[in-house]
């Protein structure tokens, strides 16, 4: 049977809608932060942080490791619509179990959430992030599900819608003293939305069986197998991602913990770029019967990143205070050593999601789990360790160590999977790292301590330009390749046909 989810688009135009999606995001979170940051203050930014903190612990563990299992066997399964329905059909009568009921626990057990850290006003704020951890996880199998299909054109509609909706409730009920709890439910409201949205873009695209109440056995089995795989690792990474921020609340209280998670929200759009390259590249590495795995697809996509982080990193080492005062505002300046010390996360966060995804897809789950678990004991062990001592700055310094361990694993796990050597990779690593050296030089001349507008506007551009010279001069890119893929990028983008009721 044919239907919407029988095309599939192409690496490039799945890159450059995945990517607008991203920068979208990217935008609207960029604002909403700024917006909270100055008119909530440290403290009750420090409550609305620490909430999200709380709810990372419940987010993952709520999706069962369904959605990236259930994408797993969407990817293999691509052609057959009534297949794909048959597994989003099971997985959405999971999801729906476990979503709902880790929600309701979280918001049952605000109170005495909120009494353990001493903070009162924790109280709602948690609340309503429990209602944004349910809706979040419905909007992400579907998601995940789009990508397998190769569809990421949808995701971009559903993401920015749910962005917008999220941004435009937050803002209003802060301005209408919600306060941390505005923010909260602002968020509930825009996750809401975005499920309401995603179950209504998959019925259109898959058909009303991914509603079904009823699916195979098989399907719903094979789909917890691997998804208990899926469930440990994504539950020791959601708690990897929100142990220093637990830490730190704990020995210095929601201020401290404002002062970290607002670089550290700045920095977390940086890795959109990977998020959007690996909603292309990963799912074409499943094992699909008669079809080879498409390793080309993998190979420039890591090298790609790799250029494209080393870029990243130079303003934030060299400019991290002005940065962090033109960005969040003067009440943050003991942000700016957490900013700097969390250049090396900044970098190795944009290669995390090609690799570790493309392993999921490739059906080795279960050998990501001593990597997560070994990460976490080094991030909790070091944050232990030296938060007490040094304060915030504890928290970025042990983020980076874990991220050094965590995305190398999975690369060499890549390269074994997949046959590949690691030389060309860590040629273009080299190359990338002079031409961020060359970079973060110019950048320097402009000013470390205090850089005005005009003086960032003249530097930014040469620091590029310089960037670009040396992997020109090293032979990592060539003059053809730069028009080739401007020009090829610019197609991508361009709107074509759709078959009717796409």
């Amino acid at each position: 049977m044919s239907g919407p989810a029988d095309r599939e688009d192409s690496v490039r135009r799945n890159t450059a809608f995945a990517l607008l999606a991203q920068v979208a995001t990217a935008a609207f979170t960029a604002g909403l932060t700024f917006f909270l940051v100055r008119r909530l203050g440290p403290h009750d930014y420090g409550l609305f942080a620490l909430a999200l903190g709380v709810a990372a612990l419940v987010a993952l563990p709520a999706d069962f490791g369904i959605s990236q299992s259930a994408a797993r066997f969407v990817a293999e399964r691509l052609g057959d619509r009534e297949a794909m329905a048959a597994v989003l059909a099971g997985a959405g009568r999971i999801k729906l179990a476990t979503a709902g009921a880790l929600g309701l626990a979280l918001a049952g057990l605000a109170e005495p959430i909120a009494a353990a850290y001493g903070e009162p006003g924790l109280t709602w704020p948690l609340r309503g992030v429990a209602v944004a951890v349910a809706g979040q996880s419905i909007m992400g199998l579907y998601l995940a599900a789009f990508v397998a299909i190769r569809r990421v054109a949808v995701n971009a509609r559903l993401i920015v819608s749910e962005s917008a909706v999220e941004a435009g409730a937050s803002v209003a009920l802060v301005l209408l003293g919600g306060g941390a709890s505005g923010a909260a439910f602002g968020r509930a409201v825009g996750y809401a939305a975005g499920a309401a949205f995603s179950i209504l873009l998959a019925a259109r695209i898959f058909g009303r069986r991914v509603m079904a109440l009823r699916s195979p056995g098989t399907s719903i089995r094979a789909l917890a197998r691997y998804g208990g795989a899926l469930l440990i690792v994504d539950s020791a990474y959601s708690l990897f991602s929100a142990i220093d921020v637990l830490v730190i609340g704990a020995f210095l209280g929601s201020a401290g913990v404002g002062l970290y998670s607002a670089p550290m929200r700045l920095c977390t759009v940086l890795h959109y770029p990977g998020l959007a390259l690996s909603n292309s590249v990963s799912p074409r590495v499943a094992r699909r019967r008669g079809r080879a795995i498409e390793r080309d697809a993998f190979i420039a996509g890591l090298r790609g990143l790799i250029v494209l982080q080393a870029a990243m990193v130079a303003p934030i080492v060299v400019w991290a205070g002005p940065i962090t005062r033109l960005a969040l505002g003067d009440s943050y300046g003991a942000s700016e050593g957490v900013l700097r010390a969390l250049a090396p996360f900044v970098f190795l966060q944009g290669l995390g999601p090609l690799l570790s995804v493309s392993v999921n897809f490739l059906g080795q789950a279960r050998r990501r789990i001593p990597i997560a678990l070994a990460s976490l004991a080094v991030n909790l062990g070091i944050a232990i360790l030296l938060v007490p001592l040094i304060g915030v700055i504890g928290g970025a310094i042990s983020t980076s160590l874990a991220y050094a361990i965590y995305v190398p694993a999975h690369f060499r796990l890549c390269l074994g999977m997949l046959g590949l050597s690691a030389a060309p990779f860590l040629r273009t690593l080299t190359r990338s790292l002079l031409a961020a050296a060359g970079m973060a030089a110019v950048l320097a001349v402009a000013g470390t301590s205090a850089v005005s507008p005009l003086e960032a506007l003249v530097a930014l551009p040469l620091g590029l330009a310089v960037f670009l010279a040396v992997l020109l001069a090293t032979g990592e890119i060539r003059l053809s390749t730069v028009r080739s893929g401007t020009r090829k990028l610019a197609r991508a983008l361009r709107p074509h046909r759709t078959p009717a009721g796409d």
